[in-house]
């Protein structure tokens, strides 16, 4: 090995760093972003030697915590590593098992797409003489930003041509995929430019779009692992479109790369930055692991950015789709961060299928209303969209702290996963003979508690547990329900 390339480059001699051209706010974001650009580029090769942060904070004329915290978020991303007595150096690739040499799933025929009555639809409706909904996905629609949404349709209709209001892009306007391209840069370390975002009426159609993309092309129609415990709605929905599921186990460390590859599907479809029902953020391990089975196996992780806006403890771990944009198929939408009714979202989708899943975009409804893509454009550029999810989660982590309070005091048996980040909770229960979830859940909503059984998100048997939504309703509701479940379930 040349321990020359190994050796640490000191302070603005690496990368080529000039504190003048940092901007005043934000140098770790900038930190962060020059190294992640050198590494995809090749020119920090595995194992190069970052330097040390007391040395390169010198130079750089900062504070040392801002170093620490670049690297901090490089070894999230599974980017670099820490090493006792070399430092800080940029993390290799892993090697993935082979998966075995036998019939998979991925080679099975295509299922026909499943009758509309049976498929399940999840959230049903709220039974009678149910008054607290704590069911999970649900957000806080009371604080949807009315005022700023007024504000900004007013100045579109103001300065809306008639061009505008005409069919357009299927890709959606141009004045909001600039301005989801930039905002997820910045909030999400994405790599895309304006032309390669298409704006979809949420992650439910971009799972549509992309099984009619596998189900027209040449070959086998690979099936698709999910993640177990996993979201049930989307397994529903990739079911329907006609497409074979493979359950993946999700451990503390999220999906578990091993079982991924041996299952020998060829699409994954993984919740990396606040997995679904659990709250496990992807290991950095896992990460690069995962990765470099899409690599390697020619696969194609599905990224659903679920809840990654709602982070309380930490700036969110950056997506996947930055470290290997030909093999993440990036979506997210408003949903949880304004309302699930604007049926607005994003997918941004790998060169060799971005053709393929704009046509199905066309042909499925020609594109999304335009007057709210424009107004959303309006609130992403002039900041508003920010502002409001700042609010919006300082009111969340208020509902949270009061509903982890109440679980200590009337749950005190079970275990509470997921609370550094979205807008639901896990409680994992103590696992008796005799024990149901779904039973429990029931029995909750007897009580006027509506919540989610674990059991219903697995495909596998495995411990009971409930999953609590919190975002709906106000602290005091909160305590109120996790006392009546105490009650019922003590």
């Amino acid at each position: 090995m040349d321990r020359s390339a190994q050796a640490p480059a000191e302070g603005a001699d690496f990368l080529q760093l000039r504190r003048d051209e940092a901007p005043l706010q934000g140098l770790t974001t900038w930190l962060v972003e020059r190294v992640r650009s050198a590494v995809a580029e090749g020119r920090l090769a595995p194992g190069a030697a970052l330097p040390a942060t007391r040395v390169l904070a010198r130079e750089l004329g900062s504070s040392r915590g801002v170093v620490v915290e670049a690297w901090r978020r490089l070894a999230d991303e599974g980017l670099v590593v820490a090493r006792t007595g070399s430092g800080t150096v940029v993390a290799g690739p892993m090697a993935v098992p082979t998966p075995p040499r036998a019939p998979s799933p991925a080679l099975r025929p295509v299922p026909a797409p499943l009758p509309a009555g049976a498929v399940p639809r999840l959230p049903a409706p709220v039974p009678e003489g149910v008054d607290l909904d704590l069911s999970p996905g649900v957000p806080d629609l009371a604080a949807f930003p009315r005022a700023a949404w007024l504000r900004a349709e007013r100045a579109v209709l103001a300065t809306a041509s008639a061009a505008d209001l005409g069919y357009g892009d299927p890709r959606g306007h141009p004045r909001l995929r600039a301005a989801l391209a930039a905002w997820l840069a910045r909030s999400r370390g994405l790599r895309a430019a304006p032309d390669e975002v298409v704006v979809v009426a949420g992650v439910a159609q971009t799972l549509m779009l992309l099984a009619q993309v596998l189900r027209t092309r040449p070959g086998p129609v690979p099936a698709v692992a999910v993640e177990d415990p996993g979201s049930r709605g989307a397994r529903d929905s990739l079911r329907y479109w006609g497409l074979d599921t493979v359950p993946v186990p999700v451990d503390g460390h999220g999906v578990v790369v091993e079982a991924l590859a041996a299952t020998g599907a060829g699409v994954a479809l993984l919740t990396p930055a606040h997995q679904f029902p659990t709250g496990v953020v992807l290991a950095p391990a896992r990460r690069r692991a995962l990765l470099a089975w899409a690599r390697e196996a020619g696969g194609l992780v599905v990224e659903d950015d679920y809840d990654a806006e709602h982070r309380y403890d930490r700036a969110p771990v950056p997506a996947l789709q930055g470290g290997a944009p030909g093999s993440v198929l990036y979506t997210g939408s408003v949903s949880k961060g304004l309302a699930p009714g604007l049926r607005l979202g994003w997918v941004v989708a790998p060169e060799h299928l971005r053709d393929d899943v704009v046509a199905a975009r066309h042909a499925a409804d020609l594109g999304s209303p335009v007057l709210a893509q424009l107004v959303l454009a309006e609130l992403l550029a002039g900041g508003a969209h920010e502002r409001h999810l700042r609010r919006v989660r300082a009111r969340q982590r208020a509902r949270r702290d009061a509903v982890v309070a109440a679980v200590r005091e009337h749950l005190p048996d079970a275990r509470v996963e997921g609370v550094a980040a979205g807008l639901h909770l896990l409680l994992t229960l103590p696992q008796r003979p005799g024990t149901d979830d779904a039973v429990l859940a029931a029995r909750a909503r007897d009580a006027g508690v509506l919540v989610h059984p674990l059991s219903w998100h697995r495909v596998r048997p495995g411990p009971p547990g409930l999953v609590l939504g919190y975002a709906a309703l106000p602290p005091g509701r909160l305590v109120e329900a996790v006392t009546r479940l105490g009650r019922v379930l003590g």
